[in-house]
């Protein structure tokens, strides 16, 4: 499978799984990943993600890994903290949904830009149920913060 025919995959998956009752989800796939955001129909600075990034951006991965969570991308420093600290003020209930994988604070391979994401080395992307497993968790991820983001 190519990756992009993974996250083709994985967009189906987000777009028939995202509660309605967020609205429709706006999906853009490229080849080594696929971002998702409510509201405004042109890529919004706050979205969900999940990529394929370097060994060297994830701890423990030898060749690749898979990154799947939210990412607050705004021009300004300023911006992308108050959008991480809007998501921990209600870090204990969204914890409890997701678990212990996210990882809060600086984005990889960026300073400037948050996010909420957790990463998984080395995966097979041949795999048969890694589409459904990707697209699964990043809708978890939409699913859990999404209302939090909005303060509903």
């Amino acid at each position: 499978m190519t990756d992009r025919a993974l996250f083709d995959q994985v967009s189906e998956i987000i777009r028939g799984s995202t509660p309605p009752a967020l609205g429709h989800p706006h999906v853009q796939t490229r080849h080594n990943g696929v971002k998702a955001w409510f509201g405004d129909p042109a890529p919004h600075r706050e979205h969900y993600e999940a990529q394929i990034i370097p060994a060297d951006l994830a701890p423990g991965a030898r060749t690749h890994a898979v990154e799947i969570g939210f990412h607050a991308e705004h021009r300004n420093e300023p911006d992308n903290d108050a959008a991480l600290t809007r998501l921990l003020t209600t870090e204990p209930q969204w914890r409890a949904e997701l678990g212990d994988d996210p990882v809060t604070g600086v984005f990889l391979g960026r300073r400037t830009w948050r996010r909420i994401s957790e990463t998984w080395p080395d995966l097979d992307l041949d795999g048969p149920d890694i589409p459904f497993e990707i697209g699964v968790r990043l809708v978890d991820y939409i699913r859990t913060l999404e209302p939090r983001r909005r303060g509903v």
